[in-house]
């Protein structure tokens, strides 16, 4: 017998262009899904309890409750107050990357060159630190607010001796990520290339964002998947009480 997932509306659909940057509330309800166009993407993205900015997603406290290195369908992106912020429902890739963080322009410029709007015009190289505060400005935050950052479509590992190791190939054309908010939940991303992608030349990939309204039962495979989760979306429903 077929499960048969419940029905959902569309209510925006955006494209981000490589190197570009954008920034919205995911009400409690919705569903964001954001997809590879072309193959080989890096989202970095922050997430905000959009009713008080000072809770902010916590990586540490995501992997350590959920007793895993990666994230994929199945798992909760925490606040640090104990709060589901956003649940993975479904996940085409199979592996985002918690450890690498974002590059600055110093970064880029040491890795890619110079890259100056003078002379490249549109096509610039920018870099995750600004561009994640630029979103971050519209919505009264600053530097002392950037914090942890999950790399979407990327997967690193980690081998015996400590050393990161960027995997190459590991989201398709068309790969996507869905994720249902519990909460009024502020997404801040940009499309720019993770900052151990070895790639020699500056060329981030494209995504597209769709929101939906959904049904909570889609959360269900996460609410589910491990008594922490339980009482993660315990904490976050006694928010809204």
């Amino acid at each position: 017998m077929n499960e048969t997932r419940p029905v959902a509306s569309l209510l925006l659909e955006e494209h981000v262009p490589g190197g570009g940057h954008t920034s919205l509330i995911v009400k409690r309800g919705q569903l964001l899904r954001i997809t590879d166009e072309l193959g080989g993407a890096n989202v970095s993205l922050m997430l905000f309890n959009a009713q008080e900015k000072s809770e902010r997603l916590n990586l540490p406290d995501t992997l350590k409750c959920q007793h895993t290195a990666k994230l994929t369908k199945g798992h909760c992106l925490y606040s640090d107050m104990g709060r589901v912020l956003a649940a993975i429902v479904e996940d085409t890739c199979g592996w985002h990357d918690s450890f690498g963080g974002v590059a600055n322009a110093e970064e880029v410029t040491e890795k890619y060159g110079p890259g100056r709007y003078q002379e490249l015009r549109n096509g610039f190289h920018r870099n995750g630190t600004d561009n994640l505060l630029v979103e971050m400005g519209k919505w009264g935050l600053g530097q002392e607010d950037l914090l942890m950052t999950l790399n979407l479509f990327s997967r690193v590992d980690v081998d015996a001796e400590g050393v990161f190791h960027f995997i190459e190939s590991n989201s398709s054309a068309g790969d996507y990520i869905e994720l249902y908010a519990p909460m009024n939940t502020l997404v801040v991303l940009t499309a720019l290339q993770h900052p151990l992608d070895p790639t020699p030349k500056y060329a981030p990939k494209s995504v597209t964002l769709t929101l939906k309204s959904a049904d909570p039962g889609v959360a269900d495979v996460c609410r589910t998947s491990r008594e922490e989760n339980i009482r993660g979306f315990i904490n976050t429903e006694r928010f809204f009480l």
